[in-house]
């Protein structure tokens, strides 16, 4: 319901309308709790009122508040189907706009941006072990076991990244509540550090029968799914602040935190711990 001069002013549900009498005028059936929506307001902000506050509908409303249009729950929830889509294949580095009909010229251009980030910071990677090549070459066992480290670390920041991102979209995730996460997250990295480092440094003891060597590698676990939970959160919450959509760059900050700081640990405490 609008007044005369087409700004809202209340709404009448259809129960209270069917089963009203005829003489019965509207306004005495109106009801003012409505959220009006502003026409220039982003569409992913208005799916997330209408998930929040479990909207039906709602006016869409001018800058001088008048009346425009309205927007029901269906137009909502396909936004936000579209944005959940989106941030899936950007997580993936795959563009948000692929399918399976596309040409190759159009994938490989879409993929390769992001391809070439990953290469950039694998490198990085390899700049760390580079700098323990004495202790590599003392050591071959280390070789052998440095990916399972790296590895750990990956998935585990995957895994904390992808809560992160998602809580972002919906904004479950905010300032109000971000300390807590990260001591969370924190907390969970380090007691699944624990648990692998356990299985993994009675692994490697067995493996190549040097307990200072399962020592090593268990100490390097925790460490490094410590910092993984860490950068998982605070990775796409602080590219969030600069601007940055979380679901597109964050993958290749991540992978890169985790490989440095794996490599580094582990291949450091061997150097201290075994030479």
């Amino acid at each position: 319901m609008v007044d005369p001069r087409l700004k809202p002013t209340g709404y009448v549900t259809l129960g209270k309308l069917l089963g009203a009498a005829r003489e019965i005028p509207l306004t005495d059936l109106c009801e003012d709790t409505f959220r009006p929506i502003r026409v220039t307001q982003p569409e992913e902000d208005v799916a997330y009122a209408f998930n929040q506050y479990h909207l039906i509908s709602a006016p869409v409303v001018d800058e001088d508040d008048r009346l425009v249009g309205v927007i029901t729950i269906d137009d909502a929830m396909a936004v936000l189907d579209e944005e959940h889509e989106e941030d899936i294949l950007r997580l993936a580095g795959v563009g948000e706009a692929t399918s399976l009909s596309d040409r190759v010229i159009e994938t490989t251009k879409t993929r390769f941006p992001w391809l070439f980030v990953n290469l950039i910071t694998a490198i990085l990677a390899s700049l760390v072990i580079a700098q323990f090549e004495a202790t590599i070459a003392q050591f071959v066992a280390l070789a052998v076991l440095m990916p399972i480290v790296a590895s750990m670390g990956g998935n585990a920041g995957t895994q904390a990244l992808t809560v992160a991102v998602r809580a972002l979209a919906t904004k479950d995730l905010t300032s109000s509540n971000l300390w807590r996460v990260i001591k969370r997250e924190a907390l969970v990295g380090l007691a699944n550090g624990l648990a692998f480092a356990l299985i993994m440094g009675v692994v490697g003891w067995i493996w190549f029968g040097q307990p200072m060597l399962g020592a090593v590698l268990a100490i390097a676990m925790v460490v490094n799914l410590v910092i993984a939970g860490l950068a998982g959160i605070l990775v796409p919450v602080s590219l969030e602040k600069l601007g940055v959509d979380p679901a597109l760059a964050s993958g290749a900050f991540v992978t890169t935190v985790t490989d440095v700081v794996g490599f580094f640990a582990f291949l450091g405490l061997a150097g201290w711990m075994l030479l």
